[in-house]
């Protein structure tokens, strides 16, 4: 039977050919984590202890998983996101640090204003959603998204982490037919899909062949249209003073401003992530 460490050598090894050795130290640590229950600092500590039958196989199954090209996410069924441990699967992307940052961004904004009224347009597993509920806990939050595949996951993890999300299946290019003219929001968030096919070409294999395109891709000819749709929504059904924020493609970060400022936006903030890379848009209408 082999030590964790042991272990760990093994994974490099046979991971060698898809992912790189620090790649793969960071999978064996995902596993080490969701089958030990343990942080992942502990296999520091106890990288020389044995690894008994069970937990054993349960490492096999994961690395057989990986091997095959399946996200460990999948393999594992859950997903970390600012502190939170979320349910993904097949019809959910896997949460991303930059969209972290996103979330980071609005709730540092906000955090001393009282009852917000928030909308999360595309949101996949409900990790925005759910992280702006959880640390604005008077805010109201509803979130959208096409799939009820999703919209299942998403309520799945905002019961498990007991937070209050409305979610609404419905499609966005169609708005204006599920939307109360009354309707009023502080912010609107949305991380849509912003993806151009020529793209494709740089993404890892186990992205393309294992999450959901319609949240990943958009056409080429068209590449902003969930951006121009959401902004539109926002010039009706933001509040004045309210704020409007975007993960962006980070290629098309200069076209998505002007189309923002187009649209009657003028107060509009650009933000790089800890990549370097221009990831983040906030804008405001009324000062």
């Amino acid at each position: 039977m082999k030590d964790y460490k042991a272990l760990a050598e093994h994974y490099a090894e046979s991971l060698s050919s898809l992912y790189d050795r620090e790649e793969s130290k960071q999978l064996f640590l995902m596993a080490y984590s969701f089958v030990t229950k343990k942080k992942a600092i502990q296999f520091v500590l106890e990288n020389k202890q044995e690894v008994n039958e069970e937990a054993y196989q349960q490492f096999v199954y994961i690395l057989d998983g990986l091997q095959a090209g399946r996200p460990i996410q999948h393999i594992i069924g859950e997903a970390d996101f600012f502190g939170l441990r979320f349910d993904v699967n097949e019809h959910t992307l896997i949460p991303r640090p930059e969209t972290e940052e996103l979330a980071d961004w609005i709730i540092s904004a906000h955090k001393l204003e009282k009852e917000l009224s928030i909308l999360d347009v595309g949101t996949g597993s409900g990790c925005i959603a759910i992280t702006l509920a959880k640390h604005l806990p008077s805010a109201r939050v509803d979130a959208i998204d096409i799939s009820a595949d999703a919209i299942a996951v998403a309520r799945k993890n905002a019961t498990k982490l007991n937070v209050d999300v409305n979610f609404i299946e419905a499609d966005i290019l169609e708005w204006d037919l599920f939307m109360e003219q009354s309707q009023q929001y502080d912010i609107i968030v949305s991380n849509p899909p912003y993806i151009t096919p020529k793209e494709q070409g740089h993404m890892h294999a186990n992205v393309l062949q294992y999450e959901p395109h319609n949240a990943l891709f958009v056409e080429e000819h068209n590449p902003l249209i969930f951006y121009a749709t959401t902004v539109e929504l926002a010039k009706q059904h933001l509040k004045d003073r309210g704020a409007i924020y975007f993960e962006i493609n980070q290629y098309l970060s200069g076209q998505t401003i002007d189309l923002i400022r187009k649209k009657g936006f003028e107060n509009i903030v650009l933000r790089k992530d800890l990549n370097d890379v221009e990831r983040m848009i906030c804008a405001k209408m009324g000062f």
